[in-house]
C-alpha cells in the first residue's frame, strides 16, 4: 500500500473518532498545551517597548516550531513504521477537530434555556467571546447558531483544508495560529498591539476555508441559488471571514444574524446579516447541526480524494 494511503486512513480514523467521541475531557489535550505555552510567552513578552514585534516573533516562532517539529517526527515515523505513522496521524486529527463537541455545546445552550435564561447565558459563555450576562433568550439562541456556523469553519473545515495542503503538521500549525488568535487576538488595551500579527495571520489562514465552508453549506442544502446573498452579506461583516458561514446559515434558515454585541464591556456594532427577524426554535438548532455534519463528511471526503489523486 502506498504511503499516502496510510495518511488518508489516519485522517479517516481520526475524523470518525472525533465524530463518535468529541474532545476527551479526561485526557491531556495538545491544544490546552498550546494555550499554556502562549500564556507563558505573553506574560513575559507583552510589556515594555516593541510589543507588536515581540508578539509577531512569538507567533512566527510558535507556529514554525510546531510545524517543523511535527513534520520531522512524522517524516521519521513514515519511513520507519507505516502503522505507527497512521496511528500518529489519527491522533493528531482527532485532537485537532472539534465537530461533535461544537454541536454538543450548541445543543446544550438550547437545552439550558429550557431551564432558565440564566442557565442559557452560562452555557453560552463557554463557547463565545461576547458578554452574555444581559442577553435574552432570542439573542442567546442567535449567538449559539452564529457560533455553530463560524466554528464549522474554524474548528473543522479549516483544519481539514490545511491537512489536505500540508498534512498533519499543517493542521497542527493551523491550530496553533487559531489558538493564538483566540487568546491574544483581541482589540483591547492589553492585546491590541501584541496580538495584532496573530489576528492577521489567523485571517489569512481562514480566508479560503471560510469561503469553502459557506459553499459547502449551500451545496449540502441545495441552496446554491443564494450564493449572491452570502457574498453580499459575508463581505459586510467586521471579520473578513466569519461573515461567510454565518451568512450561509442565515440564508439556509431564512433568518437574521448580527447586530450590536458587547465584548469586554464595550459595544461592537456588527452589521446585520439578513432581514427576516425569526424567533429561533430547537428545530433550527437541529437543522443547523445537520448542515454542519453534512459539510464535515463532505469536506473529509473531498480532502481524502484530492490527496490520493494528486499524490
Amino acid at each position: 500500500m502506498e504511503p499516502i494511503c496510510y495518511t488518508i486512513i489516519g485522517l479517516l480514523v481520526g475524523f470518525i473518532f472525533d465524530q463518535l467521541f468529541g474532545d476527551p475531557e479526561k485526557l491531556p489535550h495538545p491544544i490546552v498545551g498550546f494555550g499554556h505555552i502562549i500564556s507563558f510567552g505573553e506574560k513575559r513578552l507583552n510589556k515594555g517597548k516593541s510589543v507588536f514585534a515581540k508578539g509577531a516573533l512569538m507567533t512566527i516562532f510558535l507556529t514554525g516550531s510546531i510545524y517543523f517539529v511535527s513534520y520531522l517526527f512524522i517524516y521519521i515515523t513514515i519511513n520507519y513504521n507505516y502503522i505507527f505513522n497512521l496511528l500518529l496521524t489519527a491522533i493528531i486529527v482527532f485532537y485537532c477537530l472539534s465537530a461533535r463537541t461544537l454541536r454538543s455545546e450548541v445543543r446544550q445552550v438550547f437545552e439550558a434555556l429550557e431551564q432558565s435564561t440564566e442557565a442559557g447565558r452560562k452555557q453560552l459563555s463557554r463557547i463565545v467571546g461576547r458578554d452574555t450576562a444581559t442577553l435574552e433568550p432570542q439573542h442567546i439562541r442567535s449567538a449559539a447558531l452564529e457560533t455553530l456556523a463560524e466554528n464549522l469553519s474554524d474548528g473543522v473545515i479549516a483544519p481539514l483544508f490545511w491537512f489536505g495542503l500540508l498534512g498533519a503538521p499543517g493542521m497542527l500549525a493551523y491550530k496553533m495560529i487559531n489558538t493564538l488568535d483566540s487568546m491574544i487576538g483581541y482589540k483591547n488595551d492589553r492585546y491590541f498591539y501584541f496580538g495584532k500579527f496573530a489576528a492577521r495571520l489567523d485571517d489569512v489562514a481562514n480566508y479560503i476555508p471560510a469561503r469553502i465552508t459557506a459553499l459547502l453549506m449551500l451545496l449540502v442544502t441545495a441552496n446554491l441559488s443564494k450564493t449572491a446573498f452570502v457574498l453580499k452579506n459575508g463581505s459586510q461583516h467586521s471579520s473578513p471571514n466569519s461573515g461567510y458561514p454565518e451568512a450561509a446559515l442565515a440564508a439556509i434558515l431564512n433568518c437574521c444574524f448580527g447586530g450590536p454585541n458587547s465584548y469586554f464591556g464595550k459595544i461592537v456594532d456588527k452589521p446585520f446579516i439578513g432581514s427576516n427577524i425569526k424567533v429561533f426554535q430547537l428545530a433550527d438548532m437541529k437543522n443547523a447541526a445537520r448542515v454542519n455534519a453534512a459539510c464535515e463528511w463532505l469536506m473529509v471526503a473531498i480532502v481524502a480524494v484530492l490527496m490520493y489523486t494528486l499524490n
